[in-house]
């Protein structure tokens, strides 16, 4: 597809999203900046990226404040680690998944032990393999996490590779990027906006290959 097409999808997919009331989301994908990530932050999107690996989002959505609470809301590692048999009661008690509560306690340990400051420059050398270190983050959730704190990569899970694929792109990455460098949003709200445009559409792929601009 030529490139202005492409770009003029996008636009047309985005309208749609902020028509569904997603505004807030996307903006809030716009402003995360990596140079601002803080130790609280980092802690509630390892949280987040575990609790929702396997599980429809809505779900996590509605559950998250009050597993944040059985954590502090996120206000140190050494706070969760002082404290984390109090932790894990109350937090098992709102999501009984004992391995995923057990890896958030895990993840608060990691980042204790290695620091906050240090970690930070480690993920900003490698972000990739650094926050690998985390249960629970794999192959695909570590981009789901490193773009939630501000890394510009885009989560190629199943909705965005066979989006991207059905736009003639073999990798996710390189569909977001280009659509990136034509729209002028980064790589993270691209990502975003066909991932919840994806969600809000059950046959998004037969709609985006309906969506013609050449007449």
């Amino acid at each position: 597809m030529p490139s202005h097409l492409l770009v003029l999808k996008y636009e047309f997919v985005k309208q749609i999203v902020c028509d569904e009331g997603f505004s807030d989301e996307i903006n809030w994908q716009r402003n995360i900046n990596f140079e601002d990530l803080n130790e609280s932050t980092l802690l509630r999107e390892i949280a987040w990226v575990i609790l929702s690996t396997g599980m429809k989002e809505q779900i996590i959505r509605r559950l998250f404040k009050k597993i944040s609470l059985c954590f502090f809301n996120w206000e140190s590692a050494k706070k969760i680690i002082d404290n984390k048999q109090r932790c894990y009661n109350d937090a098992i008690q709102i999501f009984r998944n004992k391995r995923k509560i057990s890896a958030i306690v895990e993840s608060s340990e990691i980042v204790d032990e290695i620091g906050f400051s240090m970690l930070k420059k480690m993920i900003s050398k490698d972000p990739i393999d650094t926050l690998k270190v985390f249960p629970f983050i794999g192959k695909t959730t570590v981009y789901h996490l490193a773009k939630n704190i501000g890394v510009c990569v885009a989560k190629p899970d199943r909705h965005l590779v066979r989006i991207a694929e059905e736009e003639g792109f073999n990798d996710v990455q390189d569909f977001c990027r280009t659509i990136s460098d034509l729209s002028g949003d980064s790589v993270p709200v691209v990502d975003i906006v066909f991932w919840r445009f994806a969600n809000l559409t059950r046959d998004y792929l037969e709609v985006l290959s309906t969506i013609n601009f050449t007449k």
